[in-house]
């Protein structure tokens, strides 16, 4: 597969240093608003939720809240089930599917579970489209002790305040092309590396954990999801972005080792999202279903067990 060209910041095979970071944001824009499709859709969730300000980012394009949805009906005997959403702020269905199981989905399960949303963790990401923070840092593998990502930081703070066991996590992401023209390139010039083009997966599929893997949640999760979207087929060679597929639409990542979202709570269930935006058979709102979908799929397996 040809190279791509360099990217445009920085010098090929020497990492960032700060100042090409700061060249970096710099570049950025912003192309959305968080307050106006985030924010204000949040005064659509019921009262069936508490809605919680964990934290608040200040960064110099402004600040920004960060907010949490926790069940007003808490039971402690009913188990704890954590969705989280725009941890990557730029894939858009991840927060939105998280509002949209919170407005209109969500309280036909709060009699089986404990709920704790928190729908979009990286709100400049959101605004930006990208998968950074402003540092150059991609909060999805920065869920270790001593975050170097404060939209990480704060949201484990604020789950690990509650003092809850969490009973299941679902994390929600999309795979999408931007990250073969962007963000992939982007991630090679920061740390000096040569980029290696791959491919972008054509559907819907899961990460489980190489250490924990849920495979029947798994396919309870694809079996959902494909009412709503198309899975996606792993490549010649057997693979979901280079990684196994080990069951139709799921491959498997050492979630806790590469300080990914979903292994930092230690859930007995875990599963990461990953819808494809770009698709000519998807449209945003089948993309919003589909995470939708997916969240419905674990909490029906969950509540049969």
């Amino acid at each position: 597969m040809q190279q791509a060209q360099f990217y445009p910041i920085g010098t090929p095979g020497i990492k960032w240093t700060s100042k090409e970071v700061q060249q970096w944001r710099e570049s950025r824009r912003i192309q959305r608003s968080y307050q106006q499709e985030v924010v204000l859709k949040m005064e659509q969730i019921g009262d069936d939720f508490e809605c919680i300000q964990y934290g608040e980012l200040e960064y110099e394009s402004g600040s920004y809240p960060l907010f949490g949805f926790k069940s007003k009906s808490w039971d402690e005997h009913k188990p704890c089930v954590l969705i989280t959403g725009g941890v990557h702020g730029y894939e858009t269905s991840g927060v939105q599917g998280a509002l949209l199981f919170l407005k209109e989905t969500a309280p036909a399960y709060l009699v089986h579970f404990n709920l704790l949303v928190a729908p979009c963790v990286s709100p400049w990401g959101y605004e930006i489209i990208n998968r950074w923070n402003p540092d150059a840092i991609d909060p999805n593998r920065s869920f270790v002790k001593n975050s170097p990502a404060p939209e990480s930081a704060l949201v484990m703070k604020f789950v690990q305040d509650l003092a809850v066991d969490i009973f299941a996590h679902i994390d929600l992401h999309e795979t999408t092309d931007s990250d073969e023209q962007e963000f992939r390139p982007a991630l090679a010039a920061r740390d000096g590396k040569e980029y290696v083009a791959g491919t972008i997966p054509d559907g819907f599929y899961t990460v489980g954990d190489t250490e924990n893997p849920c495979a029947q949640m798994q396919t309870a999760i694809i079996e959902s999801v494909q009412k709503v979207t198309h899975i996606a087929p792993a490549d010649p060679d057997g693979t979901i972005i280079g990684s196994p597929v080990v069951q139709h639409g799921v491959i498997n990542y050492p979630l806790q080792a590469l300080g990914l979202c979903a292994g930092f709570s230690k859930a007995k269930y875990t599963t990461t999202t990953e819808v494809y935006p770009d698709s000519a058979k998807a449209t945003p709102q089948q993309c919003n279903r589909a995470q939708v979908a997916a969240i419905t799929g674990m909490l029906d397996y969950l509540k049969a067990l």
